[in-house]
């Protein structure tokens, strides 16, 4: 699950970083670019690849228990490239990694895979309530997801003047919590909604509704926060 958000104030490549210096266009695009295949990336390993390797091995005559495991645990190659990538061990890598591991025991002794199904729900109500509570902290989720996208737009200058907007503009700091708001949010919807689905649907279609329905909720806030962004002035 990716979320970064397209915060700061300016026109996008070629604009002033904020100390005079203006960042090459070719390279604002080759970060643009480098930023939307890591995204991609991620996208593919964290919702393609489970979810087709589900129905096919559906599709060869795997029991859904174990179709389901196997799409799970897929995800662990994924986590621990991230840490040797990042050089580091995130307390939300590692919590995911607990999380696929313990549901395919819990799901192992009790026979059910709906078990498995409201997995994913353990880990978005998590997440939606970390990102609620950094906005008790000065550096609300918003602000740190954002870093990402403003060195790619303005490069390492820029990002040192987009965030000393936190400490000088008072309106500039409601913007991004609100923002983190909505998002923390939409973070809890997704596993009241993901739970819901797992005991009402079949087993068989909640790999495709639940992908579908964080399409939908992901393609939701993005929308929001770009049109946000767009309206008070603040996206690159």
């Amino acid at each position: 699950m990716s979320t970064d958000a397209r915060t700061g104030k300016g026109t996008g490549a070629g604009t002033s970083t904020g100390n005079g210096a203006a960042l090459d266009p070719a390279s604002a695009r080759r970060r643009t670019t480098a930023l939307r295949r890591r995204l991609a990336t991620q996208l593919f390993f964290e919702l393609a690849l489970p979810l087709g390797s589900y129905y096919g091995l559906r599709a060869a005559g795997a029991g859904q228990w174990l179709s389901m495991a196997i799409g799970g645990l897929l995800l662990l190659p994924w986590i621990g490239y991230g840490i040797v990538r990042q050089r580091r061990v995130e307390a939300m890598a590692v919590f995911t990694l607990v999380l696929v591991v313990a549901g395919a025991l819990l799901s192992l002794v009790t026979g059910s895979p709906r078990v498995l199904m409201i997995r994913d729900s353990w880990l978005t109500i998590t997440i939606g309530l970390w990102v609620l509570g950094t906005l008790f902290t000065r550096r609300p989720f918003m602000m740190t997801a954002s870093r990402g996208i403003v060195i790619a737009k303005v490069g390492e200058a820029g990002l040192v003047a987009w965030e000393a907007r936190w400490d000088r503009e008072p309106l500039f700091r409601h913007h991004l919590r609100l923002i983190t708001a909505v998002w923390g949010g939409g973070f809890l919807l997704d596993a009241v909604l993901r739970v819901v689905l797992a005991y009402t649907i079949p087993v068989d279609s909640f790999p495709l509704v639940s992908t579908l329905l964080w399409l939908v909720l992901l393609g939701g806030l993005i929308g929001f926060q770009n049109w946000y962004l767009t309206r008070h002035g603040l996206k690159l």
